[in-house]
């Protein structure tokens, strides 16, 4: 089942120390990505039982969606991608190297569906209903997938061919929004005051998964109520203004994770084009093992873009595994000293 193969694959335990949207934090109660997977997971499988959908493929979907990701959430993801975009002219979004990362370096042999469910799943944007695209062909889903490196639209244009993947991406909105509001006000940050009927985490999430069962039974779609769509926007608009775009949050972030990824991408790029057999891409990324799994199948004269492989070893990277790496190529570098983890107690 694609489920376990998603779950025993090398990256799978690495959501463990993965950033959902704050760093820096010695706070176990505040979100990593495992966690974030398992609420979608939960969510979708709660709306999926309802609906009489296929639960194992939601759950495959759910576990697997954000497993490109890089350290460091969104923002990790954003420099990630300018980086990319300036040595080669692609540019990075962590549902395609999800795919990327579970079949290509993974090897995993996954269906159609889980893969179309994983690259479809971005949730940045909602709708009052989903609704099924036409299901693709492999050909035509790895159009899409190259698409996605040079069109800078096409991650907007993409929509899950399945129900469930239609589930998926909205239990992932449903499974961040109030959770990151909950951990909003753990890390100290000044939120608005609840109103309406989506107050707090438990509220968003059961009666967000409730409107769109009554809605979506018997149904080739899945919908939500005007009025319950319209309050979801709001507490959506909400974290956007006061934790997504807040400087206390952005701060860390420009200031040291920004400038470390300008630092550590050229190094390892040329280390990669200079054969540095003891670089940490060629040591600890074990190029030796997985270039010929990751290119199985393809033209063997097919020329490998060095800038992908340096983004591939980036965006498996942890956020500790991160600095760690950084302290090790610039030991001396002030950049360093910048790190500021805020302490349980504080």
């Amino acid at each position: 089942m694609d489920v376990d193969k998603i779950l025993h694959s090398m990256f799978y335990n690495r959501y463990t120390d993965k950033t959902q949207v704050f760093s820096f934090y010695k706070n176990d109660d505040i979100t990593r990505r495992a966690l974030h997977v398992q609420l979608v997971s939960r969510i979708a499988r709660s709306i999926g039982r309802a609906l009489r959908l296929n639960l194992d493929l939601i759950d495959a979907i759910a576990l697997g969606h954000d497993i490109g990701h890089t350290p460091f959430g969104h923002k990790g993801e954003q420099y990630l991608s300018e980086l990319y975009y300036q040595n080669c002219g692609k540019r990075f979004n962590h549902n395609v190297h999800s795919v990327r990362a579970l079949q290509k370096i993974n090897g995993l042999n996954l269906t159609l569906q889980t893969l179309d469910g994983i690259l479809c799943h971005c949730g940045e944007k909602g709708f009052l209903e989903y609704r099924p695209a036409e299901p693709p062909t492999f050909k035509q889903f790895y159009a899409r997938v190259d698409q996605c490196y040079t069109e800078p639209d096409m991650i907007d244009r993409l929509r899950p061919c399945t129900m469930e993947g239609c589930v998926v991406r909205i239990s992932d909105m449903i499974a961040y929004l109030g959770k990151d509001r909950q951990d909003a006000e753990r890390a100290g940050l000044k939120m608005p005051a609840a109103r309406g009927t989506l107050k707090t985490n438990s509220k968003i999430i059961g009666k967000l998964t409730c409107n769109i069962v009554k809605n979506s039974i018997g149904q080739p779609l899945i919908r939500m109520d005007k009025v319950v769509f319209d309050e979801f926007m709001r507490v959506k608009k909400e974290n956007d203004t006061y934790i997504y775009a807040n400087k206390i949050v952005e701060e860390p972030y420009l200031e040291v994770v920004k400038p470390m990824m300008e630092k550590l991408y050229p190094v390892l790029l040329d280390d990669y084009v200079q054969n540095r057999f003891d670089s940490p891409i060629f040591k600890y990324f074990r190029l030796d093992s997985r270039v010929s799994t990751y290119y199985r199948g393809l033209p063997i004269r097919q020329p490998i873009d060095p800038n992908d492989i340096v983004v591939d070893y980036i965006a498996s990277m942890t956020d500790d595994y991160f600095i760690d790496l950084f302290a090790k190529q610039f030991p001396s570098d002030p950049l360093i000293e910048k790190i500021k983890y805020i302490p349980y107690f504080d």
